[in-house]
């Protein structure tokens, strides 16, 4: 069923009023008179509708039931991410979007080979690209992809979850599975992953001091673009939310 999220949508007296780019898509994907649609507030809440009429201007649509969005977590997992070579970041928004992330947010860090050349120009294409995830997966809200600065400011942000993980390949370091097991009802949580080259020793020394629990994915080398996206399922999986 086409999914559209509420922006320059006005809902008054059980109907829907859309203009700008989604009476523009709805002409697109020529729906009829007739035909069903979800409008979703981006808080989480799903406005079952029924298509009046349409043209490219403006559409309407008549409201059937109003529900929660079944398909949001009922944790908020922020996904942080040493900025990665190219289109990598693409990737790693579409997929932690799919995938139940709440946000996603990248950073930089020592062993970081691309750099941040003025990443707020960015943040336009790369929400575009955590909407359309979004749409397409079923989400109640469209995840925010932002820039969080340097590895203290991932620290600081990370520190006021309820779980703070730091995914790391090498010395000492807890089981993925055993943490979350231990924090199923959690309701925030943080994933750090790193770059390329991953993290420098004394970056994973700074986590740990500020109470991060310092985390291993098994023997397996896994991608920058990869290991966000294993973490997150994880985190989903431990707390009930792919079921």
């Amino acid at each position: 069923m086409p999914r559209f999220f509420m922006a320059g949508t006005n809902i008054k007296g059980g109907m829907a009023i859309m203009t700008g780019r989604d009476a523009e898509h709805v002409h697109v994907l020529r729906l009829r008179p007739g035909e069903d649609m979800i409008i979703c507030d981006g808080q989480g809440t799903d406005y079952k509708c029924r298509l009046v009429k349409a043209d490219k201007e403006q559409v309407e649509a008549e409201v059937v039931e109003v529900v929660r969005c079944p398909a949001e977590p009922t944790v908020k997992v922020t996904v942080l991410c040493g900025l990665p070579k190219g289109d990598k970041t693409d990737y790693i928004i579409q997929k932690s979007v799919e995938a139940g992330a709440y946000e996603i947010l990248f950073f930089q860090s020592s062993r970081c080979v691309a750099k941040p050349d003025k990443p707020e120009k960015k943040l336009e294409r790369w929400q575009r690209i955590a909407e359309e995830a979004a749409k397409q997966s079923g989400r109640g809200i469209i995840p925010q992809v932002g820039w969080a600065g340097d590895f203290t400011a991932v620290l600081d942000i990370a520190v006021k979850k309820d779980l703070g993980l730091f995914m790391y390949e090498t010395g000492e370091r807890e089981a993925l599975d055993a943490v979350l097991s231990a924090n199923r009802d959690m309701k925030t949580a943080a994933i750090i992953t790193g770059p390329e080259g991953g993290f420098q020793p004394f970056e994973a020394d700074l986590a740990r001091v500020c109470g991060l629990h310092i985390c291993s994915m098994g023997e397996r080398i896994l991608r920058c673009e990869t290991a966000p996206v294993v973490a997150l399922t994880a985190a989903m999986y431990a707390t009930g939310n792919l079921s």
